[in-house]
């Protein structure tokens, strides 16, 4: 690091150790290079349970890479990443699918079977891990589709077929069909105009409060991270550098955050520029 991280008293993000509560998630001392680069150095995280994190950071800062490590698309040269208490990178590939089981992850881009229906989409989990059977996929499709203002009809249509905002609302009925315990959000608003980007905001909010899950969001999009976190952490050089509450996001005292959330040319943070 070219610039050392500022003091903290604990570990940034939810604040379990300071409140009492345990975290749903813990992560302590990540670390992940890929050759000669850094990525992660060392990340602490705390995400208590039925609470939303959004993780903010400028491309290329880590934060898919954080992500796809808890996920374990991904395997950290070192730290523990604890989910109900229990180190994941420590258990067997049976164990972490079955911790898998009870995750939701809405992808970037949707990453919705272009050859399959719609419906088939949204319960594609469900049929494959035997939790309904075929026939009940239709039905239970439509429920969550419609608790996303979709009509049944949908369910009929594929993929190509569906607006950018439809893609990501059947992106999303598929990542809460199993009504999982933690979700996982990478960049929702990305490629949706300011408004669409509000209803996904929305019914993400809505979905998290209807299930009492305890959610966590990756996005450089700073309204997406207001609307959804109930607490917001900054990840730059490989460090959480700054955690607090989305009405201090726009005025947190740190020089990084300040640069960053305001879109500032001139500060602390230079972007590196191929000539």
């Amino acid at each position: 690091m070219n610039r050392a991280a500022p003091p903290s008293p604990g570990p940034l993000g939810g604040g379990g150790e300071e409140t009492g509560q345990h975290p749903k998630i813990r992560i302590r001392g990540l670390r992940k290079s890929f050759g000669d680069k850094l990525v992660l150095d060392g990340i602490d995280l705390d995400v208590l349970p039925q609470t939303s994190t959004v993780v903010i950071g400028g491309s290329g800062s880590g934060k898919s890479v954080l992500l796809k490590c808890v996920l374990g698309l991904l395997e950290p040269d070192a730290g523990t990443i604890e989910i109900d208490g229990r180190d994941i990178l420590r258990m067997s590939r049976r164990e972490r699918e079955q911790v898998r089981s009870h995750i939701g992850m809405l992808f970037q881009n949707g990453a919705l079977f272009d050859s399959l229906p719609v419906w088939e989409n949204v319960t594609f989990g469900l049929l494959a891990q035997h939790m309904i059977a075929r026939r009940q996929g239709r039905q239970r499709a439509g429920e969550i589709l419609g608790q996303l203002g979709l009509g049944p009809s949908v369910g009929e249509l594929y993929p190509s077929e569906l607006s950018g905002g439809m893609q990501k609302r059947v992106a999303l009925a598929r990542a809460i069909a199993a009504q999982p315990d933690i979700m996982f959000f990478d960049e929702p608003t990305t490629g949706l105009d300011p408004i669409m980007g509000a209803v996904i905001d929305g019914l993400i909010v809505d979905c998290v409060k209807r299930l009492g899950s305890t959610a966590v969001a990756i996005t450089h999009d700073m309204a997406s991270a207001r609307r959804i976190g109930d607490v917001i952490a900054m990840l730059h050089q490989g460090r959480i550098i700054w955690s607090g509450p989305p009405t201090a996001l726009m005025d947190s005292g740190n020089p990084e955050v300040d640069q960053f959330t305001h879109g500032r040319r001139e500060g602390p943070i230079h972007m590196e520029l191929r000539r």
